[in-house]
């Protein structure tokens, strides 16, 4: 081999050792001390829901509405 194509080899170990180390390492610290992973996930809100507005009004309502409005109508 070249020189250029030691170097490439040596980078593409180096990059494989970073790709496989990070998630590793990662589940190794948060796996063995469950309080890292509380104090990690206590901090932060993923699912913040929109405050709830008024409950729309039942069928049985609607039809009774459009009665009136329809009687209203008919009077005049």
């Amino acid at each position: 081999m070249t020189s250029l194509g030691t170097s490439k080899g040596i980078l593409e170990i180096a990059k494989f050792a970073v790709y496989v180390t990070v998630p590793v390492g990662l589940m190794y610290f948060f796996a063995n001390n469950n309080k890292n992973l509380q104090k990690f996930m206590g901090t932060r809100q993923y699912v913040v829901y929109p405050p709830e507005g008024p409950r729309p009004q039942s069928p049985e309502e609607l039809r009774e509405m459009a009665r009136e409005i329809a009687r209203k109508r008919d009077i005049r």
